[in-house]
């Protein structure tokens, strides 16, 4: 029987750990035909400066993802010599691997350069309540450098509202939101741009866009043509095959705004399961791990399953995982 413990344990034991040094970019190979995992947990030890926001910085990793690795630690005093989790091992999200595919409930950015083995990742910044970002099936329409922004009616009042008011434009540069480039989405009044703040990526902070820390938006600007696919998914739970072994990924589920959600994890975690019956029809399953890893969060892909001929099939899981 697999073995229960504790998450972080659990994927450290599993996965490639190394002693991390900074990085330009999450560029990671694509897995052999029939895997789904990429990338490898490492581990660091802080700097008495380091808080997370600037380790997500340096190594292309969203606020909330840093906190979800790392509970009990401070983020914004971790301590020197305190060992930092960086969750930068993914399960590939489900579907063709093409264009760009963002995650809502992983706060994060997928991109597959036509014709190369490779895939390029980085956290966003999405909608917050009330500016929810939408689920669709999209395309980049247009590109700009140094953009200047029109606030709509709606921004504008709000910011009026707060004693903030916003002129009819704002011109290109560091006072700018959209940082240094923006993406056009075929969804009308949406954007993949940059941003005028360090704070904020990987959390629900924009009017709905997506915001990507500049360095990133800026070498996305180099790699990603007009007319690329952009599919918009939120799949809080996602499973991946590697080395014959069955892997869960669990994510705080939000609703189709892109706003918290309270769902029947049970159902959305069979349904997910349902969903790969490549790799889930016939398995020795620890439904153990499987709701300690739901319980968790924490965006670690974990071992919960190996094949078994003899196995029952998934659906018939014999716990609740809202526990």
């Amino acid at each position: 029987m697999l073995p229960r413990l504790p998450a972080v344990a659990r994927c450290l034991s599993l996965a490639a750990l190394c002693m991390a040094g900074p990085v330009a970019a999450l560029e990671l190979p694509l897995p052999p035909p029939g895997e789904d995992i990429i990338g490898q947990v490492q581990v660091i030890k802080a700097k008495y400066e380091d808080t997370f926001a600037d380790l997500g910085t340096t190594y292309d990793l969203g606020y909330s993802e840093m906190v979800a690795a790392n509970p009990g630690v401070d983020p914004w005093l971790p301590g020197a010599g305190t060992e930092i989790v960086l969750p930068t091992r993914f399960i590939l999200p489900p579907g063709p691997r093409e264009g760009i595919v963002i995650n809502l409930a992983e706060y994060r950015l997928y991109y597959f350069p036509k014709g190369r083995n490779v895939v390029y990742t980085f956290p966003l910044g999405i909608g917050r309540e009330g500016w929810g970002s939408p689920i669709a099936h999209t395309s980049i329409i247009a590109k700009t450098p140094n953009p200047t922004w029109t606030p709509p009616a709606s921004i504008k009042a709000e910011h009026a509202a707060d004693g903030d008011p916003l002129p009819n434009v704002v011109p290109a540069g560091p006072d700018n939101p959209l940082g240094p480039f923006k993406f056009t989405l075929g969804t009308p009044g949406y954007l993949i741009h940059g941003s005028n703040k360090k704070f904020g990526i990987g959390m629900r902070t924009s009017h709905g866009c997506f915001r990507m820390f500049n360095n990133n938006v800026l070498e996305m600007a180099g790699m990603v043509p007009v007319g690329t696919s952009v599919r918009i998914i939120n799949d809080p739970y996602k499973l991946g095959l590697s080395g014959g072994k069955v892997y869960l990924e669990a994510h705080t589920p939000l609703d189709d705004k892109g706003n918290p959600s309270v769902v029947d994890k049970h159902t959305a975690v069979i349904n997910a399961m349902l969903k790969r019956e490549d790799i889930t029809s016939n398995l020795r399953m620890n439904w153990d791990v499987v709701r300690d890893v739901v319980a968790a969060e924490d965006g670690l892909p974990v071992e919960i399953a190996v094949p078994n001929t003899s196995a029952p099939m998934v659906s018939s899981a014999p716990i609740d995982l809202q526990q």
